[in-house]
């Protein structure tokens, strides 16, 4: 893998790029990601964000083998008085914490070519945090703010190495449950994509029909994860598994393929099952299926931060728990960083604007703004 140029242009994407969006985003050099997807930016077009597609190259040699370009989804809305503002969602896609300052200095030179009146960068690229990142991103001027996405703190798990490797290099806790499972004849189902059985994934996420889980992470509206889990299922990206118990579905898992990653997306299980073990056969299944379509590691999708695995009361720790029964190690990323165009106009958004735009969001939509 080779880092981008110190010297980078931003520009959008031609038509032709964007037809083969999800071909460009999975060459990354970091791999891509579901959040800069096609099948997501479709969702997002639907729920208030206006659409971008930039493209980070390298315009003079570096010296070795040609870097890659950097395909990025970014997510626009403009607000008055201030203009607009952007969300590089999971972004930019680069090799290295010191791709960013370059990658950064073409975005604003691209704003400011094209006169796009943009006031601020809301980025947060899938780089591993360390104090040594977040010095690199300090010393360009971005502003920490808080992290936005639930796999921002994760547990990856590598599935590149053959099924029964895979399955040894689990813990025992994990590796029992699985076994058990299969023994004791629970079988995972990959469901229908049809509007039936996402209502009943959808409850079984909330478990009382509200818009908050068992587990303390925010649930959306079903219209949302119905389009979301219909963009990605019709792209072939995307699979909803359910077990049954006394003939209803007990758990279910959608999960989502896409380029070399694998992501247990959403979940979600009844309470009071008799079944053991069936939560942790639904991934085994899920990890083989994406494992076959070429993916060489799973994301587990949010956890505690390493720090906080162990703190019960952390709102995610029964997830970290049975998550990290796959992979032991939680991998924190840098999180969200705003990078600043127009300091008065930043200044007013961070005082006092986007806790306002999120308020009349939710209140007019119900959804979450971001």
């Amino acid at each position: 893998m080779t880092t981008l140029s110190a010297s980078l242009n931003a520009r959008f994407a031609s038509e032709s790029e964007i037809e083969n969006w999800d071909k460009h985003v999975t060459a990354n050099p970091n791999g891509g990601n579901l959040l800069q997807s096609a099948a997501f930016a479709a969702v997002k077009r639907n729920f208030g964000w206006d659409i971008r597609h930039l493209v980070l190259e390298p315009t003079g040699g570096a010296g070795g083998e040609a870097a890659q370009p950097s395909y990025n989804l970014v997510l626009e809305k403009s607000f008055p008085l201030l203009g607009r503002f952007w969300y590089l969602i999971k972004g930019p896609d680069v090799a290295s914490v010191e791709d960013i300052p370059a990658a950064l200095d073409a975005v604003r030179d691209l704003v400011r070519r094209e006169r796009l009146g943009v006031f601020a960068v809301k980025i947060e690229p899938d780089i591993v945090d360390s104090e040594e990142a977040r010095a690199v991103l300090a010393r360009a001027g971005l502003v920490k703010v808080p992290n936005l996405q639930p796999n921002d703190s994760t547990a990856v798990l590598d599935i590149g190495s053959e099924p029964h490797l895979v399955l040894k290099s689990i813990s025992s806790r994990g590796r029992n449950a699985v076994r058990r499972a299969e023994r004791e004849g629970v079988e995972v189902v990959e469901a229908e994509p049809t509007a039936a059985n996402y209502r009943t994934m959808h409850e079984l996420m909330t478990g009382t029909l509200t818009t908050k889980s068992r587990t303390g992470a925010q649930v959306r509206g079903l219209d949302y994860y119905r389009q979301f889990w219909t963009e990605f299922t019709s792209r072939g990206q995307g699979r909803l598994y359910f077990v049954y118990e006394n003939g209803r579905p007990s758990v279910g898992a959608f999960v989502i393929n896409y380029g070399r990653k694998g992501t247990y997306k959403d979940g979600g299980s009844l309470q009071n099952r008799s079944q053991y073990g069936d939560s942790h056969l639904v991934q085994w299944r899920a990890i083989n299926d994406v494992k076959a379509l070429g993916c060489t590691e799973y994301d587990f999708c949010g956890t505690p931060p390493a720090a906080q695995v162990k703190d019960k009361e952390h709102p995610f720790h029964g997830l970290g728990l049975f998550k990290t029964s796959f992979s032991k190690t939680v991998t924190d990323f840098v999180g969200c960083w705003d990078f600043v165009i127009d300091p008065a106009r930043y200044r007013a958004w961070s005082l006092a604007g986007e806790r306002i735009a999120r308020q009349l969001y939710t209140r007019r939509t119900g959804q979450q703004f971001y």
